[in-house]
């Protein structure tokens, strides 16, 4: 049994390729949803979701987040509509007022849909219907993500990190806002001051994932801040990996980040944006495993390979220095 802590596109990215050595029937997988949004009334769940279609083989690889050849029929018109009624594109945060207005699930993390700021597919748009109608019914989020899972044909547990709302806030120079609007809408450009998980000191986890945090951990090569720190920031996430095995994997080879604004946020986080860095964020960790490249010298047990996973052969080696380093743990 195994569990991954999953966030972004680099921990996706080594489950491509798990199989070769960790069987899917014994595998779950933690998806991240701190980056959650309500958009438009729909609840979208980027983490899980990217985790979901990979696994149900519909995933557009190209970029690592939607469904391939998906329609954007309806994205197009929901900004067709907005250009011709006049208003200013960009995200459209709702008022404070309405942030803890409508379901609790969606606090501090509502936007409107005018205009429709992040791209969503026409058969993407379909799932995030389907989820939010049936937490409308009175389903929890762990209920109706295994209910997609089954849907999408995906042979691993997948589960939402907590039931509860927790929500990646950017706090910056001209205000704070939400991961999304920072990441998508503002493309990382605003000076990070610091980043808030709110709502994680109340959130808990759930049953299922408390069970899963039992086995041996595997925390891939994802954002340590946006993608795994709302997770370490429950605290019975953060002390059920103090007391399991926990193998990471790092995003750096080095000073070097491999992709998006881990290194920024890093920084902003009290982190050095480095290899050493992350071992100081996840002070649980048993080992690492680091790129063939990365001469950091850590403090604990180290197993290195090429860490750049653009093949699915690419994932596989990956994956195999994981089994490898959990043998060394």
């Amino acid at each position: 049994m195994v569990t991954f802590l999953a966030g972004g596109t680099g921990t996706p990215k080594l489950l491509s390729g798990s199989d070769a050595v960790f069987s899917p029937a014994d595998t779950t997988v933690i998806g991240n949803t701190g980056d959650d949004v309500e958009l438009g009334g729909l609840l979208v769940c980027p983490d899980v979701d990217t985790v979901l279609f990979s696994r149900g083989g519909v995933l557009d690889t190209d970029r690592w987040w939607g469904i391939k050849n998906d329609t954007e029929e309806t994205n197009r018109a929901l900004h067709d509509l907005a250009e011709d009624a006049g208003f200013s594109p960009g995200p459209r945060y709702l008022p404070a007022d309405k942030q803890t207005a409508g379901r609790l699930l969606s606090r501090w993390r509502r936007f409107s849909g005018v205009g429709e700021f992040m791209t969503i597919g026409d058969r993407d748009r379909a799932v995030h219907i389907t989820r939010t109608s049936l937490l409308d019914e009175g389903h929890s989020l762990t209920e109706v993500t295994q209910t997609l899972a089954d849907a999408f044909d995906v042979d691993l547990t997948l589960l939402p990190m907590s039931d509860d709302p927790v929500a990646s806030i950017i706090h910056t120079p001209t205000g704070e806002m939400h991961f999304q609007e920072f990441w998508v809408g503002k493309r990382a450009e605003p000076e990070i001051e610091r980043v808030e998980f709110r709502g994680a000191e109340n959130a808990q986890a759930t049953p299922a994932v408390r069970d899963a945090l039992a086995d041996p951990v595997v925390i891939g090569p994802s954002n340590p801040i946006t993608s795994i720190g709302p997770m370490l920031a429950i605290p019975e996430i953060r002390d059920a990996l103090a007391e399991t095995t926990v193998v990471a994997v790092s995003p750096f080879i080095e000073d070097t980040v491999f992709s998006g604004p881990a290194g920024d946020l890093m920084a902003a986080s009290g982190f050095d944006p480095s290899t050493a860095g992350v071992a100081d964020a996840y002070p649980f960790a048993d080992a690492f495993v680091l790129d063939s490249d990365d001469d950091t010298s850590l403090d604990r047990p180290t197993v290195k390979t090429d860490t750049r996973m653009d093949t699915h052969a690419d994932a596989v080696r990956v994956a195999e220095a994981v089994a490898a380093a959990l043998e060394v743990a």
